[in-house]
């Protein structure tokens, strides 16, 4: 009998990851820790049981690269993730008009930079769609936004303006701005046009974004945007009882980021709660390929790619050694080939603390001679599947087009990365693609979308069944040095479980965006039941 238990979850089917003990049916919580691991038997007598029905159980997934509090607010209006042309998004954005008060902002955001190849990127485009209101539409990497006229009035943007970091509102031939908006500094004027959001409201979009992350079977997150007053917002989440997802979250800083706000932050390291904690620093050192953004080797077909995000790159090296020599783990933001090479150089130079392993974020193309030093440098490599499933395989999408077609046979190197022998955790990016596990699992596994069968693979980098789910319950934990009690189902770890209608090893790639989340449990807590579960 085991009456000190609190929770018992029988007759599943429990793939534990634990190579002592790797399969099971039953697992009995007391607390926040996994006590027990056996069979039904073993955990009898428990305060509550839950019959699983031969439900699926998996150690807890976790998105290793979220921005779960600017996605709460930015991911709002129209999801344009899955409309692909120009007319579909003026239809959408029709569509959404018609919900809004007349001269409401009108919101949205996923855009498809192919969907302008041959209109190029201008706010009238949707003018008329969006019945002359303020729009901003931002594209899928939220890295450029597409914004109205009367978007541009509001905003007062009139012109050319100069950034601390490498922004741009693109301007046309006479100066005039087109509604394209490069980067979170161009943005970010826009954004201060709007009317803002209360803080009831914020907490509210806040909470309800946690609890999609349960319902999606997500234990934990690794966040990507965060200040100290993000650390002021776990507190409040969790004194409710509303933080449903444990958190990883970072402080960021960008080029016109005061090196006083860096000496903030270490004073702020060591915060945490009971599913929370900082220790970690955001950096980018460059934008995306899509728009020249990314900083290249050789400059892409367009001639663009040869700038870093800071503009002063030796800030950007006094801000890694500043981190690491605090005792932060670092996270950068690395798209290009060259802001790849020079993230890992700036590790190099400046070292980690014990126990720390830094990372870098997207790697979207490397060089070849880079390849090897995420293993031997000890640097996570920390991947989006999702980002390039619907890159074309005939490479005439934007992207491969910018890069050609050296640079696309190194597109995304998952597989080859985990051969060199590298870490590599796998994440979504959400909200720049949706948090659906399943989809990106399918993706890294596919190298094109889930359930589109009769689209080819985009090359040859897919990984097998079992990687992919290590690469969302391992892999993460491993990442945020906390693969002693996160990562697989062992008694001693804490109780973060993922119960699925089916195990997806066992399930084909293109099946997954099938799988029903049953249960998911932070902490033992039972945070999301099922509609199957009793």
């Amino acid at each position: 009998m085991n009456e000190q238990l609190d929770l018992a979850l029988v007759n599943g089917r429990v793939r534990t990851l634990d190579p002592d003990h790797p399969k099971a049916t039953a697992i009995g919580i007391k607390g926040d820790r996994i006590a027990v691991v056996g069979d039904d038997r073993d955990v009898a007598g428990a305060a509550e049981t839950l019959d699983l029905k031969g439900a699926a159980v998996l150690p807890g997934l976790t998105d290793s690269h979220v921005h779960p509090f600017l996605g709460a607010l930015d991911a709002r209006g129209v999801d344009l993730l899955d409309v692909h042309t120009l007319d579909g998004i003026r239809d959408a954005v029709a569509a959404e008009r018609a919900k809004c008060a007349p001269g409401q902002w009108i919101l949205g955001f996923g855009l498809d930079y192919n969907a302008f190849e041959h209109t190029g990127i201008s706010g009238e485009l949707i003018a008329d769609a969006a019945g002359g209101a303020p729009a901003m539409l931002t594209f899928m990497d939220f890295h450029t936004a597409l914004v109205t006229p009367r978007a541009l009035e509001l905003a007062g943007i009139d012109g050319p303006r100069t950034f601390a970091e490498h922004a741009e509102i693109v301007v046309d031939d006479a100066g005039t701005p087109t509604g394209e908006l490069r980067e979170m500094g161009a943005m970010r004027l826009v954004r201060e046009a709007m009317p803002a959001l209360t803080p009831t409201e914020i907490y509210a979009f806040n909470k309800g974004n946690l609890e999609r992350f349960a319902a999606a079977g997500l234990t934990g997150v690794h966040g990507m945007d965060g200040t100290v007053a993000s650390l002021d917002t776990l507190r409040e989440l969790e004194a409710n009882g509303d933080l449903r997802t444990r958190i990883v979250m970072p402080f960021w800083s960008n080029p016109d980021t005061p090196e006083e706000t860096w000496e903030e932050y270490a004073r702020h390291r060591d915060a945490s709660g009971a599913r929370w904690r900082a220790g970690v620093a955001k950096l980018f050192i460059d934008g995306v390929i899509d728009t020249g953004t990314g900083w290249l080797v050789e400059p892409d077909t367009e001639g663009d790619g040869l700038s870093a995000f800071w503009p002063d790159i030796d800030k950007y090296f006094r801000a890694v050694e500043f981190f690491a020599s605090n005792g932060f783990q670092i996270v950068a933001h690395a798209c290009g080939d060259r802001g790849v090479r020079e993230a890992l150089n700036a590790y190099k130079k400046s070292g980690a603390a014990p126990g720390i392993r830094h990372r870098i974020e997207h790697i979207e193309t490397l060089q070849p001679d880079d390849l090897s030093r995420f293993a031997a440098e000890n640097v996570i490599a920390s991947m989006q599947a999702q980002h390039m499933m619907h890159l074309a395989p005939d490479r005439s999408d934007n992207w491969s087009r910018r890069l050609g077609p050296e640079r696309c046979d190194r597109a995304f190197p998952i597989r080859s990365l985990i051969e060199s022998g590298a870490t590599v955790t796998l994440g979504s990016d959400w909200p720049v693609a949706r948090f659906d596990w399943r989809e990106g699992m399918g993706a890294a596994r596919l190298r094109r979308p889930p359930g589109e069968t009769t689209r080819d693979a985009y090359d040859d980098q897919a990984i097998d069944a079992l990687t992919a789910l290590e690469g969302y319950t391992v892999q993460p934990a491993a990442t945020v040095n906390m693969a002693d009690r996160l990562g697989s189902i062992t008694p001693g770890f804490l109780a973060d479980i993922t119960v699925l209608g089916d195990d997806p090893v066992d399930t084909p790639a293109d099946d997954l965006l099938a799988l029903p989340t049953v249960a998911t449990i932070v902490g033992g807590e039972v945070v999301y039941r099922g509609p199957d579960l009793d």
